[in-house]
């Protein structure tokens, strides 16, 4: 059973219910340490005080927000914040994930989602308003928004239903997501027969489920690999030969070849992949009046954006 992250309460109106959370997800990687090679020795992080020269212990360091920086004639400026004053924030968010909206799981931009906990009743006074919640969340078909402060800031927060199970997500504020407005390519154009076989390239490599996808970790297998035959002294697993990346001169002629190709990956010879129809241009007289209003939509919300002040840390 994973041990609990935090211990707190979500806030739902003036309905509260107390929660564990704990980790979703396990990392797999195989991890390194750092060794002295003449000797094989453990090479360790140790902590020091730049005024007296030595190491401290972890009961000797505190937190502090650095003011001014150090110079040659003066020391830095540092306003010490200690653990006690964090957890007594005059936040309603400190001690409780507040849901402040519910919004269609459309809406959310997959960009804005990092990690994931579970949420988990803690004991049998929090049974009926968690069963509550999950229930209402089901039959809404919409996801909670939340705010929380954990680790010394407060989080934008996403709660979801997962197998009877409430999920939070950390998700990231608005403005820390970059615009890609700088990284999209030169205007070029596609023709409707090269979409149509993208499209059925998408066909030909669709799945039912995730589960049916055979996804695994790779690279975590190849250095299990390569520490295994150097315990054993064994030589080492031969890396495959690299292909070099084909230039795509046709692009008509990459996305037959695709086709042809997942075809014969899922066993499928012979067999023709469903060409979706594009949808029909509208016509002339109705394009031209649509694009006023988004431009003038888009011009009020650029100006109102323009307005706002930014976030403070």
């Amino acid at each position: 059973m994973p041990r609990s992250i935090w211990i707190g309460a979500i806030s739902f109106g003036l309905v509260t219910v107390p929660i564990n959370v704990v980790g979703a997800t396990e990392d797999h990687s195989i991890r390194f340490h750092q060794y002295h090679r003449e000797d094989g020795g453990r090479v360790r992080v140790k902590k020091f005080c730049d005024l007296e020269d030595r190491e401290v212990s972890s009961a000797e360091i505190g937190k502090g927000y650095e003011v001014t920086r150090e110079t040659k004639h003066q020391a830095a400026q540092i306003v010490p914040i200690s653990d006690e004053e964090l957890s007594n924030l005059p936040l309603p968010t400190a001690k409780a994930i507040e849901i402040v909206a519910f919004v269609p799981a459309a809406d959310i931009d997959p960009i804005q989602i990092s990690d994931g906990y579970y949420l988990q009743a803690s004991g049998q006074v929090a049974a009926k308003p968690y069963k509550l919640l999950v229930q209402a969340l089901g039959r809404s078909e919409k996801v909670a928004i939340a705010k929380y402060a954990w680790s010394g800031r407060e989080r934008l927060g996403m709660l979801r239903i997962r197998d009877d199970a409430l999920v939070l997500h950390a998700m990231r504020w608005p403005d820390e997501i970059r615009s890609p407005a700088e990284l999209l390519p030169p205007p070029v154009q596609v023709s409707d027969e090269e979409i149509e076989r993208a499209l059925a390239l998408m066909e030909t490599m669709t799945v039912e489920d995730l589960d049916e996808l055979d996804a695994h970790d790779e690279y975590t297998e190849a250095i299990a690999q390569i520490i295994e035959a150097k315990r054993e002294d064994k030589p080492l697993p031969q890396a495959p030969e690299a292909e070099e990346p084909a230039q795509v001169l046709d692009l008509m002629a990459a996305l037959n070849a695709s086709v042809e190709k997942a075809r014969e990956t899922r066993g499928e010879h012979g067999t023709h992949a469903e060409v979706h129809e594009l949808p029909k241009a509208k016509k002339k007289a109705a394009a031209k009046k649509q694009p006023a209003k988004k431009t003038a939509a888009k011009k009020t919300a650029t100006k109102k954006a323009s307005s706002r002040k930014p976030r403070s840390a």
